[in-house]
């Protein structure tokens, strides 16, 4: 689920992104070396110029050649964009701020003019060492952050695995239902997560929810919800099975407001499964359950408006139960399926997943799965976690 007003460390990565958030303690290297490599102009037009600059002038005009490269650097890795104008106004003026300073600094010191040849010699060294201790600087400059990406990949490796833990694909068969889970995040973590808590009288919870935002952050929440889910969920059995799911939902949004951002919240869709065939279920503020009803072979929405879990201080939350009949099913799809755009903006939206649910809804539900998500993404570009739980319903055994 996307948010248009996320903290910085949910902000999709754009151009200058990265470059903004290596610290000064690592920046300083790549000003460096840009410092060095853009100093040689300055030597380079003492060259030109036949080489009679005073040592003085030519150290200054090399200065303030590379001060210019470094601002650069600095301006788009630390200053706002806004400032990118008055960068490039500057340089129209930079030749004559550059000649305005080396006559004041010549004046200064009473330089005079240097031979030809010494001078040629003088700035065509200061050319090859400032190439080669720039080179070095930017050697090391990628070292360090490759250093940095390589312990960032491992540690999104090793969030990924544990991922695969919390999130497992899941496929499950009881005497009256079949389910199957699946979530695919948009980036290396993701926030979505469907799970299912067998209850000791044979009752099924399964469940998806989508944490706002995606990445790390989300994943960490994500895993917090999962473990208060199933901890509310250990005594489902002593009450009502209609109140199961509502006092899950109250128990979440008590709880999540203590160990989340702010701004963060939870959509949740749960259904409990009886044993006898029954279906009882709840929503918050997520999108419709999509029910197709195969004695009549037509399809219908279910859903309920309620506020999401662990924004507001919500008194009570609501179930209801559902009308299942034999093969039936019920689709649950996050927003990453349902909001997938294609180049026009236009929205995959409810009416499309309906589509693909009606051109086979007796398939096998991975197969049903993989169509659902094979369609989205031939639509537009996958920008958020993508995941589904399907529940179809079984005809009892005689």
């Amino acid at each position: 689920m996307a948010s248009n007003n996320r903290p910085w460390y949910l902000r999709p990565i754009t151009r200058w992104s990265a470059l903004r958030a290596i610290p000064l303690s690592r920046l300083w290297v790549l000003l460096l070396a840009a410092f060095l490599l853009f100093s040689i102009p300055g030597f380079y037009s003492d060259i030109m110029n036949h080489g009679v600059y005073p040592y003085a002038v030519a150290f200054t005009v090399a200065c303030l050649t590379g001060l210019n490269a470094a601002l650069w650097i600095i301006v788009f890795a630390r200053s706002k964009l806004f400032a990118v104008p008055f960068l490039i106004l500057l340089q129209f003026f930079l030749g004559r701020i550059i000649n305005f300073v080396a006559n004041g600094v010549a004046q200064t010191f009473h330089s005079q003019m240097v031979p030809s040849e010494h001078g040629i010699r003088f700035a065509a060294t200061c050319m090859l060492i400032a190439s080669i201790a720039s080179y070095v600087a930017f050697v090391n400059f990628i070292r360090t952050e490759g250093k940095h990406s390589l312990r960032i990949k491992n540690e999104l490796d090793l969030a990924h695995s544990i991922q695969r833990t919390l999130v497992p694909t899941l496929e499950i068969r009881t005497p009256r239902f079949e389910l199957y889970g699946i979530s695919q995040p948009s980036e290396k973590v993701g926030g979505d997560l469907v799970d299912v808590v067998s209850l000791p009288n044979g009752d099924l919870v399964a469940f998806l929810a989508d944490i706002s935002g995606h990445g790390l952050p989300a994943s960490i929440l994500m895993g917090r919800v999962k473990t208060a889910a199933r901890t509310a969920l250990l005594d489902a059995c002593d009450g009502e099975p209609a109140q199961t799911l509502p006092g899950l939902l109250n128990r979440l949004n008590t709880v999540l407001p203590q160990v989340k951002e702010p701004t963060a919240f939870v959509t949740f869709t749960g259904f409990r499964l009886g044993a006898d065939g029954s279906v009882f279920c709840a929503l918050a503020a997520s999108p419709p359950v999509v029910h197709w009803h195969a004695a009549a072979q037509s399809i219908s929405q279910c859903e309920e408006p309620q506020f999401p879990v662990g924004l507001l201080p919500v008194s009570q939350f609501d179930g209801f139960c559902l009308d299942a009949s034999p093969r039936d099913l019920f689709v649950v799809a996050t927003d990453g399926i349902l909001e997938v755009a294609d180049k026009q903006g236009g929205e995959f939206g409810i009416d499309r997943l309906n589509d693909v649910i009606a051109a086979g809804p007796q398939d096998p539900l991975p197969q049903l799965a993989s169509r659902i998500l094979t369609a989205a993404r031939s639509y537009g570009r996958q920008l958020d976690d993508q995941t589904l739980l399907l529940v179809r319903c079984l005809p009892a055994a005689p």
